[in-house]
């Protein structure tokens, strides 16, 4: 059987003898570009040899090898046999980085496409979902808890005013407190209060309240028809002290403010109830004004008998983030990427810190992501110029989708989710402006940054043919830019003066710069621009 001839390096230091000849390791382990040269010109027979001698990394054949120019990580230490295609590759971040990456690292992509995953995400994020443990509020719940049990314990009346933002919790915490309320009172061997929940905006008169409590304390008592309610109230606390075994009665109005009068009789008299010296009944209202009392309820405070107040601050955005990931905690897989997650938080944190609003924004992005699948669904389905799309093509593109990482909500989702609910005629006309309207406005802002608050026509064109010339957008004249500037100005976006020269006319924003980068931050090329220094 004849010999197969090896091709030896002139420098041979150490090495490993393959049928009585030296072959050098470097020419075994490492490929350079020299050796690259003289390899591609080689016969077959060399290849199969240097396939023979060198071990696939993967136990593979010699096709799947990655190139030396491609495992920019490895080195001639590197062991032959290590797992190149692992892509977990250990990057260095931040603790806060880490933390927001965390269940998009460890868990898999869903599945959008299965309903039944859709509907449970959907669900899960319904603002008429309450979890099960209240994150973000315990504070602010022991002490209403605390006041409860104190009213309890000395079977003594009492008031109190929680007051708070928009979608901080409020009414889910009350809900939360009556029910440990209630195992707390069995538990210690208390007799559990009655409680009556009132919405307030659900009646038809505001006075209406006091039959509901009323009828809660006494449920088959005829009244007199020349009593009302309030009057029999009134007199019973007053006058009959209580019979012994009588549950206390908690009372939970919520919307406090709807039963403001031009009088201030109804909202006077409810929390008046509470100082009689035979009343047995605890009073919360919930309401939005933080200064309702102070306001509304002045004779209270001179009868030292003032509500006590809690107030429940908005919702920060790291606390919007702990409730958003404690909803998405049921799930076995990642359904949003942490940056479009900390976009949410950060920008409702900003406008209002309404968790509610948080939560609409989320199902509003998922249900973006499902129309994009819908639409790239239905791409498959249209024929091609090649004669269609086979089923087994269609089916293969569909199993292999939902572990690709678009199957995700992505910050693009979010920030048109953002722009719906933070909808505002100035965002609405720059996103309707035409696109090199918009470059200017871009151009503007990257302009404008620091202490710089207005600049020449001329100024303004050289940053806009900076912006065209990375984009590759052929501009337009100065003549054309000034009049596109006009036009923004009868829009009241711009502010444009007058001067001897079209290009010396000075030029100001006369909206927000934020306006200018939220409305604009959907689309990739404004959002990279505008990130830029």
């Amino acid at each position: 059987m004849p010999t197969i001839p090896v091709r030896r390096s002139p420098r041979v230091s150490g090495g490993s003898k393959v049928a009585g000849q030296t072959v050098s390791r470097n020419e075994i382990g490492v490929s350079t570009p020299s050796k690259r040269k003289f390899r591609s010109n080689s016969t077959t027979e060399d290849n199969v040899v240097t396939s023979t001698l060198t071990p696939s990394p993967m136990g593979i054949s010699p096709s799947k090898w990655k190139s030396p120019r491609r495992c920019v990580n490895d080195s001639p230490k590197s062991p032959l046999n290590a797992n190149r295609g692992d892509k977990a590759i250990n990057l260095s971040k931040s603790p806060v980085k880490r933390r927001l990456s965390e269940c998009f690292l460890e868990k898999p992509m869903w599945n959008p496409r299965n309903m039944e995953q859709l509907n449970a995400v959907k669900e899960a994020l319904h603002v008429s979902r309450a979890p099960s443990n209240l994150v973000c509020r315990q504070v602010e719940q022991n002490r209403v808890l605390e006041f409860c049990k104190q009213a309890v314990e000395k079977e003594k009346a009492g008031s109190l005013y929680v007051c708070g933002c928009p979608g901080t919790g409020k009414s889910l915490s009350m809900e939360k407190v009556k029910e440990v309320l209630g195992n707390w009172a069995d538990e210690s061997g208390f007799q559990a209060p009655d409680t009556l929940s009132v919405n307030c905006t659900s009646l038809s008169n505001t006075s209406d309240i006091f039959g509901k409590i009323l009828d809660k304390i006494q449920p088959r008592r005829k009244l007199n028809s020349s009593a009302s309610p309030l009057q029999y109230l009134q007199k019973m606390f007053s006058e009959k002290q209580q019979p012994a075994g009588t549950k206390m009665l908690l009372i939970v109005a919520d919307e406090l403010d709807y039963l403001i009068t031009k009088d201030r009789v109804v909202l006077h008299e409810l929390f008046m109830l509470t100082t009689f010296p035979f009343s047995r009944f605890v009073l919360i209202g919930i309401a939005n004004a933080i200064d309702l009392a102070d306001r509304f309820l002045p004779k209270l405070q001179s009868l030292n008998c003032k509500p006590a107040v809690i107030t429940f601050r908005a919702y920060s955005k790291d606390q919007i983030i702990s409730i958003l990931q404690q909803r998405f905690e049921v799930f076995p897989y990642t359904i949003f990427q942490p940056q479009a997650l900390e976009l949410c938080a950060r920008k409702v944190a900003s406008a209002s810190g309404d968790m509610r609003k948080a939560l609409w924004v989320c199902r509003s992005a998922i249900e973006m992501l499902e129309a994009e699948i819908r639409d790239s669904i239905s791409s498959l389905d249209l024929p091609s110029l090649h004669g269609g799309v086979s089923h087994q093509q269609r089916d293969g593109a569909c199993d292999k989708s939902p572990i690709h990482e678009s199957n995700v909500v992505r910050v693009d989702h979010v920030a048109i989710a953002l722009s719906k609910a933070y909808r505002s005629p100035v965002v609405d006309t720059i996103q309707s402006l035409p696109q090199h309207q918009q470059i200017i406005l871009c151009s503007a802002v990257k302009l404008f940054r620091g202490k710089k608050k207005d600049a020449t026509i001329g100024e303004l064109n050289i940053s806009y043919l900076d912006v065209c010339k990375s984009t590759l957008i052929p501009p337009v004249g100065i003549m054309e830019l000034s009049s596109m500037c006009r036009v923004l100005g009868d829009q009241g976006i711009l502010k444009v003066g007058k001067a001897r020269e079209e290009k010396l006319s000075r030029v100001t924003l006369k909206v927000d710069e934020a306006d200018i980068t939220f409305a604009l931050q959907g689309i990739r090329f404004f959002r990279n621009c505008l990130q830029q220094v």
